[in-house]
């Protein structure tokens, strides 16, 4: 199986790695198929009345492409609106880490689930 550079760079140097003490959001999905495990923390900040992701970090247990796209993801979502960073579908993901082989294309969908799941957390704590 061959990786793109991208891949292989976000998995060698993987960005926003870690745990957000008192996170706003926590996003935890995990693959049955494949037994990978992400945990998404964002950090939600109000300026001129739009809510921005100040801060986002994950953990993954996985392998390289999941770790891959966790870092992606982070990246992608950094400093945009919730409703922005909702947006952010696996294509995008994919996309942007140069393309998946077929049988990784799961890792990507993760990503944007556990995004998406950090971001309903969020939502429900602000009710």
């Amino acid at each position: 199986m061959e990786y793109s550079k991208k891949v292989m760079e976000m998995f060698q140097h993987p960005k926003n790695m870690g745990k957000i003490e008192n996170a706003d959001g926590i996003g935890k999905v995990e693959n049955n198929n494949c037994g990978d495990v992400m945990h998404l923390y964002i950090k939600v900040e109000n300026k001129a009345g739009k809510e921005i992701i100040t801060d986002i970090k994950f953990q993954t247990l996985g392998c390289a492409a999941a770790i891959a796209t966790s870092s992606m993801i982070t990246e992608l979502a950094k400093g945009k609106t919730i409703e922005e960073a909702e947006k952010i579908t696996r294509e995008d993901v994919a996309g942007e880490l140069e393309g998946l082989p077929p049988i990784k294309m799961h890792c990507s969908n993760l990503a944007a689930d556990a995004l998406r799941a950090a971001i309903k957390d969020y939502r429900k704590k602000q009710k």
